[in-house]
């Protein structure tokens, strides 16, 4: 059954949008127990398929995206990848990225999710299908910049559809089980690689052109049934009873304070100005330099250690199942204490500790132990500082904005991972820029902590003073994060 019956789901949402009583809390009638039944009615329906698209989009990063499993597959001496162009190769892909995630999340919101994503999956899937036709440095640079555009959506696009499913304190760990999705990416990437790798010569195409070509054809295949059975608001989700329906939409907006749902070009303004959510997209930058040097160059980093490339493909797969498990355990806590700071903190402080073994020893059993903390440590922290900032920001479409830009700039440090491993087999200035960068993310998230808790008790003292109470929310509602009702997570 399609997920939805309407032909138009937007304009749907609206009219039942316009039919809610905000005076009347649906919320409030729900038991803890109701409440965990319906997020986990939500979590079969969802999170299954949403995992899916990203796991897909990930093992992208991991097998097409000049990843070392394509380089030391052999594409490094088939294009003639000498001196800096394979870093080029690898900035090219950000210059549309980034450019591109802002407007594609508007989209979303304009438009309908379970549209707009797998038509963005078809695009690159098809893209990355004709990247095994490459022959020549150029092409790979012309293809490398439609892969970038065409993915752009799809990591902002995720996370800003289920913040609009899930209530903020319940959201880390959702996004942790989705996202945990790339670290398992990152593990049967190598064991994929080294499979694909048996098909050289197979058809007149290499290995590497192997796993370009069975990559995108397999992302084509999911993102044609995704039309089918992905759903686009909790208003209109078919899967759930009026009564759950009425339930869910009334937990949300007593969560978001009754902010404003809509779209509204002042909310994508409020989202541009927000010093806040530019100086969080900064921090982030920090997180997201040590991911990818981890996607690009880990097993080139473990080559380099002396072990053979199949060995080098099969050790890439523990380091990730280790960043597996403790990104879902960080997301589930995270939850459970209704905190994120600390657990961003908790993760960069592991991998920092790797990176720092990887600056100093030499052999490469320490080496080794190594990249296991700083992968571990590292893919933790992104989706509880994604809740985070998703959390700290008031109103449907400002959230999807500041979601968009965060992981928009955060893409900077792509290009950066891109071009500091040049001195191997050491890597000394990739170890250290990572090092420097991870260190500036827990000194900036613990200003953030205090400065967040400044602001809350701000808010209380202005609503103490002013008489403002919950009945009022409807007076802020297109105030977003700047209503005094409002309160940030720490």
């Amino acid at each position: 059954m399609p997920p939805s019956t309407s032909a138009n789901a937007k304009t749907d949402l609206d009219n039942i949008e316009k039919d809610v009583d905000p005076v009347h809390d649906v919320s409030l009638e729900l038991n803890l127990a109701e409440r965990t039944r319906l997020l986990r009615k939500l979590d079969r329906h969802l999170l299954p398929l949403v995992t899916l698209l990203y796991l897909l989009s990930f093992l992208s990063q991991i097998l097409c995206h000049l990843s070392g499993n394509a380089r030391i597959a052999g594409m490094s001496t088939d294009l003639h990848l000498v001196g800096l162009r394979y870093n080029i190769a690898a900035v090219v892909f950000f210059i549309l990225y980034i450019s591109a995630e802002v407007p594609s999340n508007i989209i979303l919101k304009l438009y309908r999710p379970s549209r707009w994503l797998p038509i963005i999956m078809i695009a690159w899937g098809l893209v990355a299908t004709l990247m095994c036709l490459v022959n020549t440095y150029q092409e790979l640079l012309i293809t490398r910049v439609f892969l970038g555009l065409t993915e752009a959506g799809m990591f902002p696009g995720v996370n800003y559809y289920l913040s609009m499913w899930y209530p903020r304190a319940d959201l880390a760990t959702r996004i942790a089980l989705f996202y945990s999705s790339a670290t398992l990416a990152g593990a049967f990437g190598g064991i994929l690689a080294y499979a694909i790798e048996k098909m050289d010569g197979l058809g007149g195409l290499h290995g590497w052109q192997w796993i370009f070509c069975l990559e995108g054809l397999a992302t084509m295949i999911i993102a044609f049934a995704a039309f089918f059975l992905m759903y686009d608001y909790p208003e209109t989700a078919s899967f759930l009873t009026e009564k759950e329906r009425s339930n869910l939409v009334g937990l949300l907006k007593n969560d978001s304070q009754n902010l404003a749902t809509h779209y509204d070009f002042q909310f994508v303004l409020q989202a541009l100005k927000d010093y806040r959510a530019w100086i969080q997209s900064g921090m982030f930058i920090g997180l997201v330099v040590p991911i990818y040097a981890v996607a690009l160059f880990i097993p080139t980093i473990i080559n380099e250690l002396g072990f053979s490339v199949v060995n080098t493909q099969l050790l890439t797969v523990p380091p990730y199942i280790a960043g597996c498990v403790c990104t879902i355990l960080a997301g589930i806590y995270s939850d459970i204490h209704k905190l994120r700071g600390p657990y961003v903190i908790g993760g960069a402080f592991v991998s920092l500790v790797g990176y720092i073994i990887l600056y100093t020893q030499r052999s490469p059993g320490a080496s080794y132990v190594g990249a296991f903390l700083a992968t571990a440590g590292v893919f933790s922290t992104i989706p509880v500082y994604i809740a985070w900032v998703s959390s700290n920001v008031g109103g449907d479409m400002k959230r999807g904005v500041v979601i968009a830009m965060l992981t928009g700039c955060a893409n900077l440090g792509g290009i950066c991972a891109s071009l500091i491993y040049l001195d191997p087999p050491r890597f000394r200035v990739g170890h250290g820029t990572n090092i420097g960068c991870l260190s500036f993310s827990i000194l900036g998230t613990t200003f953030a902590m205090w400065y967040y808790d400044r602001l809350n008790k701000q808010k209380e003292k202005e609503c103490r003073e002013g008489g403002i109470t919950e009945d009022r929310k409807d007076e802020f509602r297109n105030m977003g994060d700047q209503s005094p009702l409002f309160r940030y997570t720490i």
